[in-house]
């Protein structure tokens, strides 16, 4: 399906119908079609059988012992090697610093090797990832888009010599090995990259998918949430302003602060719309029907903000809200159906419901254990510098937010 107008759009704006059309399998991702310099055919594109064959084998690393990895022995370091600069310096700007932060984690997720481990090797990195989250969202870049699109298409050529043809080379040997009976299965690394390099003959995919697949998890990993971390975060600032009696809970409950992290979700999805293809006429189990051909448009604002779920004061942010029952806290922010956002026990971590009762073993998500670290080294607004949202993207991003640390 390709966007060839004159086609009819239809708007979803009930939760209900857009649980519908989630779950249904005639209805196609539409979101990314524009951005199919970094997007052609990666996971979150592929339909039907497509899907099903990739969804299937990179489920293997999205598991809780994989999470929980992450969680507990890798991420810690991270946000130290992180944070101690920024802390050291009493300032850090949150756009900056979170993208870097999740970057690192990211790129091992996605199986980017970076041999260096220098500061400089993270920023450089980090330009590429920036450069592909703006391919990713061309559709809603508001300067030249076809410059824009060279601009990515030449990064992304940079980017296999320079980081994935040699992680490639690395993995092609480990798997090699473990052939040979050199290693053992748990010594491989554990990403995306591996799995598609074991799997490449039965998915049939070239090269250039295989670039782009990596390339997609390491800027989804990274750009989702690094911007679930700034607005967590500038939602807790304001909620503190009105409820301080809440600040001893941000640094001794992180179950706290992942309601917190889904709140935001909920009223400030990663995405603020779903798109979707009809591939075929589709009726909804609500009555509402779309034709073959045309494009529906699920609107995650107002479905979050469904006051008939979320009650009358759904548009607020509020980490004590009652979850209704059957539904998630976040609401329909990372999707449903065959589409369910793969990653969203890594950054927002299990609900405690579905969890053991020693709290040690809790997943609480990247995310939030990342938030709760920023406040307990003392983060605070810059009085000094405000922030301010980025003018040039519609997604409402934050373009700078200075915060200081310590004391007042």
């Amino acid at each position: 399906m390709t966007e060839t107008p004159p086609y009819e759009t239809f708007t979803i704006t009930t939760h209900d119908e857009a649980l519908q059309a989630y779950r249904s399998k005639d209805l196609r991702q539409a979101l990314y079609d524009a951005g199919e310099v970094v997007m052609g055919d990666v996971l979150v594109n592929l339909h039907a059988d497509a899907h099903r064959a990739r969804r299937r084998l990179e489920n293997r690393l999205f598991r809780k012992d994989t999470h929980t990895h992450y969680e507990k022995a890798l991420f810690p370091a991270i946000i130290d090697a992180t944070l101690a600069p920024y802390v050291v310096a009493d300032r850090a700007e949150l756009v900056s610093l979170s993208h870097q932060m999740m970057m690192n984690l990211a790129a091992l997720t996605a199986g980017v090797d970076r041999p260096l481990g220098t500061p400089e090797e993270t920023f450089h990195l980090y330009s590429y990832l920036m450069t592909f989250i703006e391919g990713a969202t061309l559709a809603h870049y508001t300067g030249d888009k076809e410059a824009k699109r060279a601009e990515v298409v030449d990064a992304l050529a940079r980017f296999d010599d320079e980081f994935l043809m040699p992680s490639t080379e690395r993995r092609r040997l480990a798997v090699a090995a473990l052939a040979a009976g050199e290693i053992d299965e748990a010594d491989l690394p554990r990403d995306v990259l591996t799995i598609l390099i074991r799997n490449q003959d039965n998915l049939e995919l070239p090269s250039d998918v295989v670039l782009r697949e990596t390339a997609f998890f390491l800027l989804a990993g990274a750009h989702t949430s690094a911007t679930a971390y700034v607005r967590t975060t500038h939602n807790i600032f304001s909620w503190l302003a009105i409820h301080p009696e809440d600040d001893s809970l941000i640094h001794a409950d992180t179950r706290f602060v992942q309601r917190c992290m889904h709140e935001t979700i909920r009223l400030q999805p990663s995405s603020p719309v779903g798109m979707r293809w009809a591939l075929d006429d589709v009726a909804l189990p609500s009555g509402r029907t779309f034709p073959k051909g045309s494009k529906v448009v699920i609107d995650l604002l107002a479905v979050n903000r469904d006051t008939e779920v979320w009650g009358p004061d759904a548009s607020e942010f509020n980490p004590r809200r009652p979850v209704p029952e059957g539904l998630s806290p976040w609401g329909l922010s990372f999707g449903s159906g065959m589409h369910a956002c793969i990653g969203q026990d890594l950054a927002g971590g299990v609900l405690a419901e579905n969890q053991p009762p020693d709290t040690t073993e809790h997943l609480y998500g990247l995310v939030p254990v990342a938030v709760q670290a920023l406040f307990d080294r003392g983060a605070r607004p810059d009085p000094d510098e405000p922030p301010f949202i980025d003018p040039t993207n519609v997604r409402q991003y934050w373009g700078r937010y200075p915060v200081r640390f310590g004391g007042s």
